[in-house]
């Protein structure tokens, strides 16, 4: 089950007061301030000059070549994208992680995370960094050298790096050339906010991005996600500024768990993955006073937590946690 499920969450907790405050899907609260948009931003099909300059735009912001850079109408869609082409198996996913990998490849076996020294270079290989759910970071030198390793094998790593600009040391995208057994997928909407874009970008060898762009076709995504995405991507004071706040933020979120005896996991300031036997009740706890966060059937224990926005929302926020612990411990 993804984040984001408000509809659901309304009819499983019909008394919950609204409206809901959303912490389940890891998307920055404070999004990008969207520029104004005219009736030609929607009712004209994309050019593809505004589109080679959102590409452009984007590769810049990655540190990434021209070349290298697709769009694609979010990272959810190239994930599936990605599953379609003609890559070498057998597929693993490094586990734990996000479960559209799962989805998209049924098949594949499932590699502990702490195991990748030992893994063969065949195959298809897929991880996200920082990790999804856990918020696990890796440095790029140590995906560099398993890409090294893989391509030795003939095998082919992807990396999902949705949640990678807030801590953009760790992408990949700078180190893309000359690597054609190497994909990166990345998220517009995570990071500033807008997940209702629905953009991204795939990554990858020449080879690889035209492959995608025929299978994508005239229009991959709209006008006008290509225009608030080619103005977000140029703003870097704004990115710069960002950053800092995420941190701040996340630095808040701890604090706020450790005053109710909860440790968050993870180094990624977009949220916090919650790793307690109270997980289940304390969900529960949460949504029954209008809070939604992530809860996961595979690991009861677990639940991930992102981060309020406006302040009225960071104290509705601890207001519940703290109803919802003591309600758990009465």
């Amino acid at each position: 089950m993804h984040g984001g499920r408000t509809e659901a969450a309304r009819n499983a907790y019909p008394g919950a007061p609204q409206p809901w405050l959303d912490l389940s899907t890891g998307l920055n609260p404070s999004p990008y301030p969207m520029p104004v948009l005219d009736s030609g931003d929607w009712a004209a099909l994309p050019g593809e000059e505004a589109l080679a300059k959102l590409e452009a735009a984007a590769a810049s912001a990655f540190g990434a070549p021209r070349h290298a850079v697709c769009a694609v109408p979010g990272t959810e869609f190239g994930i599936r994208l990605l599953a379609g082409m003609d890559l070498p198996t057998p597929v693993r996913i490094v586990s734990p992680s996000y479960g559209s990998y799962h989805d998209a490849w049924p098949d594949a076996a499932l590699v502990d995370a702490d195991g990748l020294g030992d893994e063969p270079g065949s195959g298809t290989l897929i991880i996200a960094n920082p990790n999804n759910p856990d918020g696990r970071c890796r440095p790029a030198a140590e995906l560099l050298d398993l890409a090294h390793r893989m391509a030795s094998g003939g095998g082919f790593l992807i990396v999902d790096e949705a949640f990678v600009d807030v801590v953009p040391d760790l992408s990949l995208c700078p180190h893309i050339s000359g690597r054609p057994n190497l994909a990166v997928l990345r998220s517009f909407g995570k990071f500033f906010g807008l997940g209702g874009i629905r953009l991204g970008f795939l990554i990858s060898s020449p080879g690889l991005r035209s492959a995608a762009k025929h299978r994508l076709g005239a229009w991959p995504v709209s006008t006008a996600a290509i225009r608030v995405g080619t103005q977000a991507y140029g703003d870097g004071a704004w990115t710069a500024n960002t950053i800092g706040e995420l941190f701040a933020a996340a630095a808040r979120l701890d604090q706020i768990l450790a005053r109710h005896g909860l440790s968050g996991r993870g180094d990624c300031p977009l949220f916090r993955l919650v790793d307690s036997p109270e997980a289940a009740r304390l969900f529960q706890g949460l949504a029954r006073r209008g809070v939604l966060t992530r809860p996961f059937s595979y690991d009861t224990d677990w639940l991930r937590i992102g981060l309020p926005g406006e302040e009225a929302e960071w104290k509705r926020f601890e207001s519940a946690l703290a109803c919802a612990m003591e309600s758990d411990h009465g």
